[in-house]
């Protein structure tokens, strides 16, 4: 299985990620550059911020991908 048909059965039964959750659980480290195969693909995917906080207990924000039905 690619990692692109690995994101999208994710993305279907999970609706969206992150890219600490492709790393950790499907094992993708440029998410950035899947969500755009499969958006090329003619995938609807949204992209929107997620803010968090990293170990330095200082606030960021990241991508959040999500399926659009």
């Amino acid at each position: 299985m690619s990692q692109c048909e690995r994101l999208l059965q994710y993305l279907q039964e999970h609706n969206t990620i992150d890219p600490l959750e492709a790393w950790k659980i499907l094992g993708i480290y440029r998410l950035s550059s899947r969500i755009y195969d499969l958006k090329s693909d003619g995938h609807r995917i949204e992209t929107h911020k997620k803010k968090i906080t990293n170990q330095f207990n200082e606030k960021t924000s990241v991508a959040q991908y999500k399926l659009v039905n």
